[in-house]
């Protein structure tokens, strides 16, 4: 079918009005969903995330309820960024569940990683969409090397996702095990966000690394109990030998998480 030139100008036209309409309603869709966690937002939850270290910007929404909207949105990269940058923990954890890993980039996530408010926000949010980046390993690396806690606490977190959905013959299973060295002599010394998630990394070693279960079950013994405030709060700081055995009856050592986001 052949159309004038009139009739093409007219179509042409017509995509770019939808094109920015659909700007537009990016730019809508932000503070649309803003509104909807505010309504799904209770002041209880907000008094219990508060408890855990939260920040007074947020509704207190269940992480349970933000997965309706997940689904409605799925991936989508500047509506993430757009939820993030407001501040608010609620939309900044969205940020993390429905962020674009084929499209963040390191300036993003470095972004991420120094604003995250509280730690949900740096050992989830942020972990969530880095270690599915092709850069999470590096990111990581550089993070953990941080004396800001939140952005270390973000890198050790994110090498607990990265193992947990990375096959293991793409792991530099060298480079884990002088990680878990490092865990041995520091943990102790460490801040206290940092000693958790240190504590976490050798879980997820123990569980999804199958070639260095053993290590990671011997660097458990050796760190022994790990102390961390966990404020006025119930929370108790996983036992990282215990843990693992744990996982090992539930599952078979090394099996492989679909996604890092939960």
């Amino acid at each position: 079918m052949t159309f004038s030139s009139s009739t093409q100008s007219i179509f042409c036209h017509r995509q770019l009005d939808v094109s920015q309409l659909n700007y537009v309603n990016r730019m809508e869709t932000a503070s649309n969903i803003l509104r909807e966690l505010e309504a799904m937002g209770s002041e209880q939850t907000k008094k219990t995330l508060i408890k855990h270290g939260a920040p007074e910007n947020m509704f207190g929404v269940k992480i349970g309820d933000m997965k309706d909207i997940v689904k409605r949105i799925k991936k989508d990269y500047q509506l993430a960024l757009d939820l993030f940058n407001t501040g608010n923990s609620d939309a900044m954890y969205l940020a993390g569940l429905i962020g674009d890993e084929t499209k963040m980039t390191k300036a993003d996530l470095n972004h991420w990683a120094k604003n995250s408010t509280w730690h949900l926000i740096s050992e989830y949010a942020v972990p969530f969409v880095a270690a599915e980046t092709n850069y999470g390993f590096e990111l990581s690396l550089e993070w953990i090397q941080s004396k800001n806690e939140r952005i270390a606490t973000a890198g050790w977190a994110t090498l607990s996702a990265f193992v947990s959905i990375t096959a293991d013959e793409k792991l530099d299973l060298t480079a884990l095990e002088k990680l878990l060295d490092h865990v041995t002599k520091e943990i102790h010394q460490s801040t206290n966000r940092i000693r958790y998630t240190m504590n976490g990394f050798v879980i997820s070693i123990g569980g999804y690394v199958k070639a260095l279960n053993a290590k990671a079950k011997e660097t458990a013994k050796a760190i022994g109990k790990v102390n961390v405030s966990m404020g006025d709060t119930a929370c108790k700081v996983p036992d990282a030998l215990q843990y693992i055995e744990k996982m090992e009856k539930m599952y078979p050592v090394g099996k492989k998480r679909k996604t890092a986001r939960c």
